[in-house]
């Protein structure tokens, strides 16, 4: 299946209306593994209702554009996977408020005959009002797709993660179901539920969405370095390197430098670096 650039590119969607309340927010935050510690109130502000709080991250749902599905963009889904991801929170979010997104993509990084096509996304969040809330920027790695005769073909240099110890570490469970839950904050790609399409895409069984180990990333910082106030969480970034497997703990380790957090997590179950050159800053 060849990608097709110029049809990708030229692909406009309608700006998208995202419209969330309490429930959602509850839901996003269990689907990140939230609330598993049910005396914690710092983690319980997120999935109760009472004084609720909505986690920062939850902006990576608002406003998606979907997975690129059209047989025109030339793209295999089955062979798609979440690289990258990054959000600017311009301001925090409402537990319960209208946004309009405006996606599109921005670029495609060609690495290669035989190798991977790295497709990145952006939108920005905006109130009703225009007011810029969120910025959310992230890349898929469709692999096999590389060879389409694309101009880019480097990546933007990563966030480096420091050579010494790290400063602060945080082991975070995560539930046998928490891609089910998950994927019910809109990402229904089979890979996360299904075994048959993660075998055919090369894994054991199905994986952790990207998307929902971004947020037990930072869901650590904020329990580790932030006293679980989402204000200070002004923007996150990192790359995906491994899969998490739901059920798996994910040990993230930090380097603070100011407001400046570099950070990476690995599973402890199988030691693999599952995040890479996080970088994360807060106000």
């Amino acid at each position: 299946m060849a990608l097709n650039y110029e049809k990708i590119m030229t692909y406009r969607p309608a700006d998208i209306r995202a419209t969330f309340g309490p429930r959602d927010c509850m839901l996003y935050a269990l689907g990140i593994g939230l609330g598993m510690d049910p005396l914690d109130q710092g983690q319980l502000k997120f999935v109760y209702e009472k004084n609720l709080a909505a986690f920062p991250t939850l902006a990576t749902t608002l406003g998606w554009m979907g997975r690129l599905t059209d047989p025109a963009f030339g793209i295999d889904e089955r062979m798609v996977v979440l690289a990258d991801q990054r959000v600017v929170q311009h301001r925090p979010l409402a537990p319960e408020a209208t946004l309009i997104s405006r996606p599109y993509v921005k670029e495609i990084i060609d690495k290669g005959e035989g190798n991977a096509a790295i497709i990145q996304f952006t939108r920005d969040l905006t109130a009703e009002d225009g007011t810029l809330i969120a910025t959310v920027e992230g890349s898929t790695l469709a692999r096999k797709h590389g060879g389409f005769g694309g101009k880019v073909t480097q990546s933007p240099a990563p966030p480096k993660i420091p050579s010494r110890d790290p400063d602060a570490v945080c082991d975070l469970p995560t539930p046998p179901n928490l891609a089910q839950i998950f994927r019910l904050t809109g990402d229904t790609n089979p890979l996360h539920i299904d075994p048959e399409r993660a075998r055919v895409a090369g894994f054991p069984r199905p994986i952790l969405h990207g998307m929902a180990g971004f947020g037990v990333a930072a869901h650590a910082i904020l329990r580790t370095l932030a006293g679980y106030q989402p204000e200070k969480l002004a923007s996150i970034e990192a790359r995906f390197a491994k899969p998490i497997f739901p059920g798996e703990t994910v040990r993230t380790e930090m380097w603070q430098n100011g407001l400046e957090v570099a950070f990476r997590c690995r599973t402890i179950e199988r030691g693999e670096v599952a995040i890479d050159n996080g970088l994360a800053r807060l106000r």
